[in-house]
């Protein structure tokens, strides 16, 4: 595994700074990181390093980059929240979830775990890092200009600050290597990905201000 440290400022949200510390395998990554704003503050640590032997023999992009667990939370003035998100070996989706104060959001947690019976992937609203597991798992920031393709995803997509989780549709498609076009409910940005599939520049949400 090969250790990578992150960081963003938010776009969208000057305030907000992300953190990330990753380890990067083939199949893979493990990592935790912070995103701090002026209203909350947000730790997470993820696993994503689920597998599929059946897919294919290990060298196609069925097999690895899939999530296994996300755990989440959220701290404020008066008000707290905590999830843990896990997929398992049968590709199962269950939640816990928990919540401190009065702050009025949707309920923290999954509360439809059939409508993610096809998601591989978490992604935790506002982070630049849950890109990476679409992004390597199909190769998209290696394929060459003139060999666009979309891969329509479902997600299990984590709201923040709530903790609300729900099904998302998502397309990625390769537009030259580093370069990803990303849609979803009428939303899209090209990411600019570095050499290790992470995101550099999300338009209108962060920007990597580190020196990797």
């Amino acid at each position: 595994m090969t250790p990578v440290t992150c960081a963003w400022r938010g776009e969208d949200d000057p305030s907000r700074m992300d953190r990330a510390v990753l380890q990067l395998g083939d199949l893979g990554m493990t990592g935790h990181g912070t995103s701090m704003t002026d209203e909350y503050s947000l730790s997470w640590r993820l696993d994503a390093t689920g597998v599929d032997p059946a897919a294919d023999d290990g060298s196609g992009p069925g097999r690895g980059w899939r999530t296994r667990a996300l755990e989440v939370a959220v701290h404020a003035d008066g008000w707290s929240r905590a999830l843990r998100l896990v997929r398992d070996a049968r590709g199962s989706w269950s939640a816990e979830a928990r919540s401190q104060g009065g702050r009025t959001l949707p309920q923290a947690g999954l509360h439809d775990p059939a409508s993610l019976d096809d998601a591989l992937d978490c992604d935790l609203g506002l982070c630049p890092v849950t890109n990476t597991m679409p992004i390597r798992r199909h190769a998209l920031a290696e394929v060459g200009f003139g060999e666009p393709r979309d891969v329509h995803l479902a997600m299990a997509w984590v709201e923040v600050p709530s903790l609300r989780v729900v099904r998302s549709e998502q397309v990625y498609r390769a537009v030259s290597p580093g370069r990803v076009l990303y849609r979803s409910a009428g939303f899209q940005a090209e990411l600019t990905v570095d050499e290790d599939g992470i995101v550099r520049d999300y338009p209108g949400l962060a920007r990597r201000i580190d020196a990797h």
